[in-house]
């Protein structure tokens, strides 16, 4: 005690060294580790409702009174609760003692405290005092700083895996199997402002535009099926692209009854239209074209993706495409390089033919910068296509160390050097010129002959400078050249006499495409404008700890209904078909319900895909309709103009 220094009795000196105490326990590294590590295991991570805001958080309401154990709690889950403790809905905090008893005054991190350093509490004089002195200590410094640190790592921790499950479901779909080239009608459905329709050649060169409306409320079905006809005679359509967007059912029953009356074998798909939008408003499509209306570069992009998803959607930004599970909370920058590295390890992997590639498309070809990418267009346009990979040295700004770099990954197809088609780096010829040489085989003789390269022994074309690893790859692109990683294309088939939610019944056998895989399950597309949930312990008969070992963006599945829910346009779906509808399926629902906000996400990166809100009739309806016009319209009955 020193009252020249401020302390002037046993109060203010004791209250002085629990002060000094506290700070120097919550600095301590070792005693901190101890108590880290027991919540880790053992803490709960508490949410709880803010007075008040019932209405307001109703799409919280699964975490207005929840408990869960800090190790246990799953990314999409964690990040619901952080966004309603961002909107002011939830309160989170950490329970370090979850199983004592609601009238136990101390904490088991008090223990760890005097453990940490010898104190035994017991009747001694000073022992109330020591006893305030670490419950002080834990209470006001290190129960905060550990909360803060722990509920930290814990939204690190779920925006990485959401930021891996959106990278994941975008190399599913960039990578999904394309149909080829083949010319392409590509139509964006719509409701009052009609139908965008385009044409594109086998190359997605831009041939022909035109609106229809062939649903509500103008109904002009038979001039609108005249004009299709039209379209696919001029140019020898033999694939129809439909958006999957609003109208999008109305427009896949009036094509069907249109091809089925014409007697054509076009086949039709439906196309995620994802992203549609927003490349149809961007300085690119703009670019590229400059007099087209903005609604029908919609289509064009729509015809584009069904030919070669990869080359057409990394025009948009990937973080519209809408794939991804709460991507809006997560770190936007560290999302992007994410995604961008996705895209051009997808580009890489498949290759890029230099002469029938877009700038956007070339971008992402290691090595090349955007403006190396539009100087070989324009190169091209100018002097006509590569003849072979040595040619783009000619290219302006493109250099030996640039070339090397993007070789590998340019296609020149049927151009003056096979090889030139092939994923074998120029720096490689020599190898492929020695292997030809020493066998007496032609180096176009090689390419694909399996045989042949199967009996060659790769360490006998080993040199100083490629080792045994990269003759073996040279080996195995001959054998293969220019191979597409990408799947077969294969597409889904929706029911006829379902369009809408409303049209679903417990117990249905669908089959629909996979649009989205998160950590708690898969959203399917079964032609109803709103996706359905398998969730992921109805995926398999099997225990699966990730939804991608079953299924990926893209893949199309066979599912079950379960559970339809038409005022909140929600469907519970199984893949296992064995499942009976109205089993009790606790987990299903709770993940349902917690991430309605997911799927606002996605719906939030392109506003077109909404469900519909016209009432416009179903297919079967319109196919009445169309079958009494259509007769009509081939003896040239122009009344509906």
């Amino acid at each position: 005690m020193n009252a020249d220094k401020g302390v002037a009795d046993t109060k203010a000196a004791l209250d002085g060294a629990r002060a000094i105490l506290m700070e120097r326990f919550a600095e301590d590294a070792a005693l901190l580790d101890k108590i880290r590590r027991y919540l880790q295991q053992n803490a709960e991570l508490t949410a709880r409702l803010v007075d008040g805001k019932e209405q307001e958080g109703a799409k919280f309401k699964d975490y207005f009174e929840h408990n869960e154990l800090l190790s246990k709690v799953p990314s999409h889950r964690a990040l619901a609760m952080f966004r309603g403790r961002n909107e002011g809905v939830l309160q989170l905090a950490l329970n370090a003692d979850p199983g004592q008893d609601a009238l136990s005054t101390g904490s088991h991190c008090e223990n760890i405290i005097a453990s940490h350093y010898g104190v035994n509490i017991g009747s001694a004089p000073a022992d109330r005092w020591r006893k305030q002195v670490i419950s002080w200590a834990w209470r006001i410094k290190i129960l905060m700083h550990m909360e803060t640190e722990l509920m930290g790592a814990l939204r690190d921790q779920a925006e990485n895996a959401a930021i891996d499950v959106f990278a994941d479901n975008l190399k599913d779909l960039l990578m999904a199997a394309p149909a080829g080239p083949r010319v392409t009608l590509g139509i964006d459905p719509g409701l009052r402002t009609g139908c965008k329709v385009a044409v594109v050649d086998n190359t997605g060169k831009l041939l022909d535009t035109s609106t229809i409306y062939p649903t509500p409320p103008q109904n002009q079905i038979a001039k609108s099926a005249a004009v299709v006809l039209a379209l696919i005679e001029k140019h020898n359509v033999n694939l129809i692209a439909i958006g999957n967007g609003t109208a999008s059912r109305e427009t896949d029953a009036f094509v069907a009854d249109m091809l089925k009356q014409a007697g054509l074998s076009v086949q039709k798909v439906m196309v995620s239209e994802a992203g549609a939008s927003v490349y149809s408003a961007s300085e690119l499509a703009a670019k590229e074209f400059p007099q087209l209306d903005v609604s029908l570069r919609g289509a064009v992009s729509i015809a584009r993706r069904l030919q070669d998803p990869l080359a057409e959607l990394v025009k948009i930004d990937p973080k519209s495409i809408g794939v991804g599970q709460y991507q809006h909370d997560v770190s936007q920058s560290q999302l992007a390089r994410k995604l961008d590295a996705v895209v051009e390890d997808c580009v890489n992997a498949v290759g890029v033919d230099v002469n029938s590639a877009s700038p956007a498309l070339l971008t992402r070809v290691a090595g090349l910068s955007t403006t190396m990418a539009e100087n070989i267009v324009i190169f091209r346009n100018e002097n006509g296509r590569f003849e072979d990979r040595k040619t783009l040295l000619k290219v302006p700004r493109l250099g030996p160390k640039a070339f090397e770099q993007c070789a590998g990954f340019l296609r020149v197809m049927n151009g003056k050097n096979p090889l030139d088609g092939s994923a074998v780096h120029p720096e490689a010829y020599p190898v492929v010129k020695r292997i030809a040489d020493n066998t007496g085989k032609a180096v176009d003789a090689m390419i694909g002959n399996h045989d042949f390269l199967r009996a060659l022994k790769a360490a006998d074309f080993v040199d100083d400078t490629f080792g045994l690893p990269t003759v073996t790859d040279i080996l195995g692109e001959l054998a293969k050249p220019g191979r597409d990683p990408r799947p077969e294309f294969k597409t889904a088939t929706f029911a006829e006499d379902v369009n809408e939610v409303k049209d679903l019944v417990p117990g249905m056998v669908l089959e629909g495409v996979v649009t989205n895989v998160t950590n708690f399950g898969a959203f399917v597309d079964i032609g109803v404008h709103q996706d359905g949930l398998v969730h992921i312990s109805a995926l398999s008969d099997k225990f699966v700890s990730d939804p991608r070992e079953v299924v990926k963006a893209g893949d199309v599945v066979k599912v079950k209904v379960m559970e339809v829910d038409l005022q909140r346009k929600r469907i519970g779906m199984s893949m296992r078909l064995t499942d009976e509808p109205g089993a009790d399926n606790k987990h299903a629902r709770q993940e349902r319900s917690n991430n309605r906000d997911n799927r606002s996400d996605n719906r939030r990166s392109d506003n077109r895909h909404q469900p519909k809100k016209d009432n416009a009739p179903s297919g079967n309806a319109m196919g009445g309709a169309f079958a009494a016009a259509f007769a009509n319209a081939k003896k040239g009955d122009r009344s509906e103009k």
